[in-house]
C-alpha cells in the first residue's frame, strides 16, 4: 500500500472512531508524579506539564475533542500552552494540533521572558523531521504542522521549562521512521506515545519505516532510561499511549511479550511458511484475549502482517 495512501486511510478510521465515539465521552485527568498529568478519553493518551512559565503537551488527541480538552487543559493552569510535541503522525495523536497551538503563546526565540504579544502566533508545535515529512503528506491543516523539528537523536529543549530539563529522543524505526519519546527528567516521567500501547499490539507500519526490530530497540531504550524505585516497581512512571500509567514492570512484560512474537515469526520464515500459514499458526494466541483485536483500525492480523513484513524486509 502506498505511503500516503496508508496515512490517508488511518485517518479516516480514526477520525471515524473519533467522532462515533470519543465526542460524548469525557475526558480524565490523572496526576501522574512531578508537575505530569495524563489526560485519557481524547484518543491517545495526552501528557501535560504545568508550572509558572506555562503549559506542555504530548500530543494532542483528536480534533473533534479539542475544545473538551481545552477546558480540562484550563482546569491545571491558567498559563499559556507554550509547547505541543507530536510523538507520531496518526491522528489521535496529532488530530487536535490546529486548534491546541491556536489557543497557546509562544517564546519569543527561547527567551523565557518575554513571549509573542501577535495573537496569530501560537504554541510551538515540536516533532521529528520524518513526521512533519508525513503529516504534510497527510495533507494536515498547515497551522497544525510541526514549526520545530530535529534530524538527529535527541532535541533538548534550550532551556529548563517548568523547573526540570525536557527531552525528545527519536526512535528510529519503531512504529514508524519519526516517532519519538519525551522524558521529564524531573518529575522522572516518560510520555512514550505508541510504541508503548497498554491497551494493544504496536501499530507497526513498514510503508513509513516501522518495524518490529525498531519498535522493540525502542522499548529497550525507554527500559535503560528508567529507574525502578524497587524490582522493578514504581520509580520512573510511563504514560503509554494508550491504557493506564506504567512502571518497569510493565514495560519487560510488553517487551517480552513482542520478542517472542517477532522469533516465532522468524522461525517460521526461516520454515519458508507463508503469511497466511503464519496467521493460521497464531503466533499471538497466548496475548491474543488482552492485547487483541479482529475489527477495528489496528487488528491482531493486520500486526502479525507488520512483522512478517520488516521481517521479510530485512532477510532481503
Amino acid at each position: 500500500m502506498k505511503p500516503i495512501l496508508w496515512v490517508a486511510l488511518a485517518a479516516g478510521a480514526y477520525a471515524q472512531q473519533g467522532n462515533a465515539q470519543q465526542q460524548n465521552q469525557e475526558i480524565h485527568v490523572l496526576p501522574v508524579q512531578g508537575n505530569v498529568y495524563m489526560l485519557i478519553g481524547d484518543g491517545g493518551n495526552i501528557t501535560v506539564q504545568t508550572g509558572k512559565e506555562g503549559v506542555l503537551l504530548v500530543d494532542a488527541g483528536l480534533a473533534a475533542m479539542s475544545d473538551k480538552l481545552l477546558a480540562e487543559i484550563r482546569k491545571l493552569s491558567d498559563r499559556p500552552i507554550r509547547y505541543i510535541i507530536n510523538t507520531h503522525v496518526h491522528p489521535d495523536h496529532t488530530g487536535g494540533n490546529a486548534r491546541l497551538a491556536e489557543a497557546g503563546k509562544t517564546f519569543t526565540g527561547g527567551n523565557v521572558s518575554g513571549d509573542v504579544r501577535d495573537p496569530t502566533e501560537g504554541a510551538a508545535v515540536l516533532s521529528h523531521e520524518n513526521t512533519l515529512q508525513r503529516l504534510t503528506q497527510a495533507k494536515l491543516p498547515s497551522k497544525g504542522l510541526p514549526t520545530e523539528t530535529f534530524f538527529g537523536g535527541v532535541m533538548k529543549l534550550s532551556h529548563f521549562f517548568n523547573g526540570e530539563g525536557i527531552e525528545l529522543i527519536h526512535m528510529p524505526n519503531a512504529n514508524t521512521d519519526g516517532d519519538s519519546i519525551v522524558w521529564f527528567r524531573g518529575s522522572d516521567v516518560i510520555s512514550a506515545g505508541d510504541i508503548f500501547d497498554f491497551t494493544s499490539y504496536p501499530r507497526i507500519d513498514p510503508a513509513h519505516g516501522g518495524s518490529v526490530q525498531g519498535e522493540l530497540a525502542g522499548l529497550n531504550r525507554i527500559i535503560d532510561l528508567v529507574v525502578p524505585e524497587f524490582r522493578s516497581e514504581g520509580g520512573t512512571l510511563v504514560i503509554p499511549g494508550h491504557g493506564r500509567i506504567c512502571d518497569l514492570a510493565d514495560l519487560a512484560y510488553y517487551r517480552d511479550m513482542i520478542t517472542i512474537i517477532r522469533d516465532r515469526v522468524q522461525d517460521m520464515i526461516k520454515r519458508d511458511m507463508t503469511l497466511a500459514q503464519i496467521k493460521a499458526a497464531k503466533p499471538t494466541e497466548d496475548w491474543d484475549p488482552r492485547f487483541g483485536s479482529g475489527a477495528g483500525p489496528w487488528t491482531t492480523d493486520m500486526f502479525v502482517e507488520a512483522v512478517y513484513q520488516s521481517l521479510a524486509q530485512a532477510k532481503k
